[in-house]
């Protein structure tokens, strides 16, 4: 099969383009930026994000190759990010657009990467895929994947154009700690706990969310591709998490344990534009794909740990800028204002 992964510089799109290419898949990638992990997929630079017109067979004058299925993962991914430079949605809708008119124009079924974060911040015991309600958009980030899959199913109506819409939640593990470009939770807690620095857990107890690792995400999305390109599945929106929910500090805790080190926590209030409760219901993904999540928190925690300290012996880390993510709750304060 013929997969276009958009955002194969990523987590999860170079997990998807390695688990694809080792089954014997034609993997063509495109990102903005080099994939800092592998070369073993081919992929060219291209910020999806210009206002230009698509054209047959690319995007902005540069050709594709042919695709059975595009998967679309290319987005700015951090919720504070976007709060405090709103213009990023913006340019999140035009990446959409500017896939699904590729789609459009080449027939090509699509993939959607959508959030937990379309839920809004509604404290319910598991969220189901028809409870959303777009009312509820708690960021610009938000906002974005709720027009992003807005756009999904309004080609789907008026173009026929079969989709799949998967609504990830805070997907960790392999290829993850890029910390300079992007602060992701977990990796960021990985290296200060083990450098033994101090870290704020925004919400404290009370932030309960649904932890998948990128093996079971990847294993969903493989599933969906084969799918939605054998025509078993179409028109869908799933949840793809683990179905159970942790808190932070829980998560903190394993990575002690993990590490030998005992956590600096400091509980502080939830950022503006946060979601503090996520479980998903995870049945649809279960019926319709035969999926089935296969690695728990502390199983996963324990392989993130063990990835991030392999990866380090032979990659050194660089002096890091972290932004809103390491600041104590005076300096958020500042940036955050309710």
């Amino acid at each position: 099969m013929r997969v276009l992964i958009t955002g194969s510089s990523g987590q999860i799109g170079t997990n998807l383009a390695l688990r694809l290419a080792a089954e014997g898949h034609d993997v063509f990638g495109v990102d903005k930026r080099l994939n800092a992990w592998t070369d073993d997929f081919r992929y060219l630079l291209q910020d999806l994000s210009g206002h230009y017109a698509a054209m047959e067979g690319g995007i902005g004058g540069v050709e594709y190759p042919e695709a059975d299925v595009v998967v679309h993962l290319a987005a700015h991914a951090k919720v504070h990010q976007l709060v405090r430079e709103p213009a990023r949605a913006l340019e999140n809708m035009t990446m959409t657009f500017n896939v699904l008119e590729y789609c459009r124009q080449t027939g090509t079924p699509i993939i959607f990467s959508s959030s937990r974060e379309v839920y809004g911040d509604v404290h319910r015991f598991q969220t189901e895929e028809d409870t959303a309600d777009f009312a509820y958009a708690e960021s610009t980030y938000s906002a974005s994947k709720i027009a992003g899959e807005a756009l999904v199913y309004s080609y789907a109506r008026c173009y026929q154009l079969p989709y799949i819409v998967f609504r990830f939640s805070n997907v960790y593990g392999r290829f993850d700690n890029d910390l300079a470009r992007m602060v992701r939770v977990i990796p960021l807690f990985i290296h200060r706990i083990t450098h033994g620095e101090p870290i704020t857990v925004f919400g404290g107890n009370d932030k309960v969310l649904d932890f998948t690792y990128v093996d079971d995400c990847v294993d969903g999305i493989v599933r969906g591709i084969s799918a939605l390109a054998e025509g078993r599945v179409r028109n869908e929106t799933i949840n793809l998490a683990y179905g159970e929910g942790n808190t932070l500090v829980r998560v903190a805790e394993l990575i002690g344990e993990a590490t030998g080190k005992e956590p600096d926590v400091t509980l502080a209030p939830p950022l503006l534009g946060e979601v503090t409760r996520y479980v998903a219901d995870i049945g649809k993904a279960r019926s319709l794909l035969g999926w089935e999540p296969a690695v728990p928190l502390d199983e996963g925690v324990a392989r993130s740990v063990a990835w991030y300290e392999e990866w380090r012996e032979t990659h050194p880390e660089e002096p890091l800028e972290l932004d809103d993510a390491s600041l104590t709750p005076e300096e958020t304060a500042r940036y955050f204002k309710r």
